[in-house]
């Protein structure tokens, strides 16, 4: 499949930043892994659209308001801009697991709102995560699935739904290599 609008979805926890195994509810605790944000910066730069799709329980369950992750976000979006890159749109599920919503990954309905939003197909595109969850969402909606080995990746590599291993990578400095070298 051609990716014709050059865009590419990221996970947030995990691939970007560190996953705390808790929730990232301040800016200060928005760590990010060596190399992503560079790495994002030069995807960008080399034309692609960038988007996330990332799954935020912490708001379901109570911990964080949506205002409280918009500056966790706004956060990212002012690391990122400083190197040189852009996110054109993030999109998140704020729903508990119990709450069984059709946003929360795998499910697709993140994806679908990428696509409202910037007005573009989604399909065929790269996809970038460390669970399960982002491979099967990707998957699910005609995506191309990357798996970092940050975060949960590791532990992803042992999931039958775990990508084949030219698509596995130790993080998003080295899928955004990839990316560079193999456009869809």
């Amino acid at each position: 499949m051609k990716n014709p609008n050059k865009v590419l979805i990221l996970d947030r926890d995990g691939v970007i930043n560190e996953d705390l195994w808790d929730y990232v509810t301040v800016p200060e605790d928005f760590k990010p892994i060596q190399g992503s944000i560079e790495s994002i910066a030069k995807l960008y730069q080399s034309g692609y659209k960038i988007t996330v799709a990332t799954n935020q329980a912490c708001i379901g369950k109570g911990i964080i308001s949506d205002e409280q992750l918009k500056r966790v976000h706004n956060f990212m979006l002012e690391i990122i801009e400083e190197k040189g890159g852009k996110v054109d749109c993030i999109a998140y599920c704020p729903h508990s697991p119990e709450e069984k919503c059709n946003c929360r990954k795998p499910e697709i309905g993140l994806l679908t709102k990428i696509e409202n939003e910037l007005k573009i197909s989604l399909e065929g595109s790269y996809f970038i995560g460390d669970k399960e969850s982002d491979v099967l969402a990707a998957r699910n909606f005609g995506c191309v699935p990357l798996l970092v080995k940050t975060g949960y990746g590791k532990k992803t590599l042992e999931s039958t739904f775990c990508p084949k291993e030219e698509h596995c990578f130790e993080d998003l400095k080295h899928a955004a290599a990839y990316i560079l070298k193999n456009p869809l």
